[in-house]
């Protein structure tokens, strides 16, 4: 559902939304390359400070390459609901008006289509607003509280959650590590206030000329024909579905003559 999301979503007038946080970052010397003259490498302190650690809030949106960051120190789920709370709101805001839906099963209809072969479903309430934005999350325990889920469906806003193991599905992922490489690669921050300053100071640059992300890079492909059992074949872009037989190549019976 989450790679349907992530290809289908805009075609169907919703909006594709992906949140991660990242972190926690030190105030020590952060390994990275740097240019220097040659013979006269950058320097590290070989003694620091721990004075704290920052982490960053992100909420990405791939079409665009549009990045929203928030530094904070801690990571409750008062931080982090209320942040989210008041930029979905802005985002939801932002969008064109949803078309009305011609009946009330056609408005659940849109839910629930996200919602099909799920062991655990989100419970959709009776009333449900026009389906606006799908947002992709982390599969934590702090995503699923009760009291968000139902502002988030109430803001016509469907939390995907990704599977165990599955982390590789969330492109906020992505993003967070260019940011991070931009911002501390080779880097010797002081405070988690000098972290969280340059986390944002890098996201607000990337915002000024964004890289939009596509879905579909060479490990989706791999997993693609993983499932569809396809077996290349040499020499061209062919495949089969079933491996070709090989032929045992024949067995020569050797003599010793005199």
């Amino acid at each position: 559902m989450i790679q349907e999301a992530y290809t289908l979503g805009q075609q169907l007038g919703l909006d594709v939304w992906c949140e991660d946080e990242a972190g926690p970052f030190q105030t020590v010397p952060q390994p990275g390359p740097s240019w220097q003259p040659q013979g006269q490498p950058a320097e590290q302190p070989h003694e620091y400070f721990r004075n704290g650690t920052a982490k960053v809030l992100t909420l990405f949106h791939p079409s665009t390459g549009e990045v929203r960051v928030h530094g904070v120190t801690s990571c409750t789920n008062a931080v982090l609901h209320g942040w989210l709370e008041q930029e979905l709101t802005a985002i939801v805001a932002g969008l064109p008006p949803a078309p009305a839906p011609p009946t009330p099963e056609a408005a659940r209809q849109a839910w629930e289509r996200w919602l099909q072969g799920l062991k655990v479903s989100v419970p959709l309430p009776t009333e449900l607003p026009p389906l606006r934005l799908l947002l992709v999350l982390d599969n934590l325990a702090g995503h699923k509280t009760p009291v968000f889920v139902a502002w988030l469906l109430s803001q016509g806003i469907l939390p995907l959650y990704t599977p165990l193991g599955g982390s590789w599905l969330n492109m906020a992922e992505s993003i967070q590590r260019i940011l991070k490489r931009r911002a501390l690669d080779g880097q010797h921050p002081q405070s988690p206030a000098q972290i969280m300053a340059w986390l944002e100071a890098v996201a607000e640059h990337w915002n000024k000329d964004p890289t939009p992300f596509h879905w579909g890079g060479k490990r989706c492909q791999r997993r693609q024909r993983q499932r569809e059992r396809r077996h290349r074949q040499g020499g061209s872009g062919a495949y089969s579905r079933k491996p070709v037989r090989r032929r045992k190549p024949p067995s020569y019976g050797y003599t010793h003559g005199k």
